[in-house]
């Protein structure tokens, strides 16, 4: 017997963080699910499409596609996977395909995107009965384990312009939100990724991230308000020596052609614009005198967040 399963997680945009693995003493969490990131960003309507298939099996076996390509390098989605399989006493041969809108590894969110997509279809294919924040703890802590990310999981099950106020995963953070009306969209344009795990390394960036990121949630949450989000974000970009000359650029191109404003996706090179749908198009434009081809992506804030979608 084969069951099959969809899911959708939305992409989740960083635009500034502050990384959050100890207490005010300086000891670490001893509960990983309180480990996390504080931090703002966007959630749109691009993202990782998720096709779960379960059949029934002598053994178990989990095998996982990215964009139709067998991608055993999938850790985050194979622990999300085995931590469900652990949940059910059957064998079965599994199999989960992702099909992803976004760039992989440039701050949009994608291997969060398909960690809750898999809770989520799996879940529901192998009939767990979980909740929304069961499923999405579950999802966190494979991020955290596998140096994937720190706190886009709570936002993308969200939607909007995110705020977290505290970590942890989902039923433990505090999810915020600056109120927009749908009128807007999100540009963005990508040189490239920047390993998560290679940020999270660096102790002297870790400390740059969390002073400037604490700073950054406090001029924000004084004045929350999308135009004075991006300012600060963009302010954040600069402070921790993460703006490349293109990443400026691309930021500058974007206010000349009239967005609301442009911060860097945290953490790769690459720029996201709020504007008014009237100028998303001279924005994207804007942005392909200098970005590689292919690479500017124009998609609307989506306010649902991650859910199933059918069989």
């Amino acid at each position: 017997m084969k069951k099959t399963v969809q899911a959708f997680s939305p992409g989740g945009i960083s635009s500034f963080f502050e990384i959050c693995n100890t207490n005010r003493d300086g000891t670490k969490f001893t509960n990983i699910e309180q480990v996390g990131a504080r931090g703002g960003g966007f959630v749109i309507n691009k993202g990782v499409h998720t096709h779960v298939e379960v059949a029934d099996a002598n053994d178990t076996s989990i095998e996982i596609f990215i964009n139709g390509k067998l991608a055993p390098e999938a850790e985050t989605t194979r622990t999300v996977a085995e931590t469900l399989v652990a949940k059910n006493n059957e064998k079965h041969a599994i199999t989960i395909n992702h099909t992803v809108e976004i760039p992989i590894g440039a701050g949009f969110g994608s291997s969060a995107g398909g960690a809750l997509g898999t809770a989520l279809g799996l879940s529901e294919a192998l009939g767990l009965n979980l909740t929304y924040n069961q499923l999405g703890r579950i999802a966190h802590v494979a991020e955290i384990k596998c140096s994937t990310g720190l706190g886009t999981v709570g936002p993308i099950m969200r939607g909007g312009c995110i705020l977290t106020v505290k970590s942890g995963a989902p039923g433990i953070g505090v999810v915020d939100r600056i109120p927009i009306d749908s009128k807007y969209s999100v540009v963005s344009a990508t040189f490239g990724p920047t390993p998560t795990k290679q940020i999270l390394a660096s102790p002297e960036k870790r400390r740059e991230v969390n002073i400037w990121g604490s700073k950054t949630l406090e001029a924000i949450l004084a004045e929350p308000s999308v135009e004075n989000f991006l300012s600060c974000c963009w302010e954040f970009a600069q402070k921790t020596g993460f703006v490349t000359e293109r990443v400026r650029e691309l930021v500058r191109l974007a206010t000349k052609a009239g967005a609301i404003g442009a911060a860097q996706n945290m953490v790769g090179e690459a720029v996201h614009a709020l504007v008014l749908d009237e100028n998303a198009k001279e924005v994207a434009e804007a942005f392909k005198q200098i970005a590689p081809r292919g690479s500017v992506l124009v998609a609307k804030v989506d306010f649902q967040g991650a859910r199933l979608i059918g069989e």
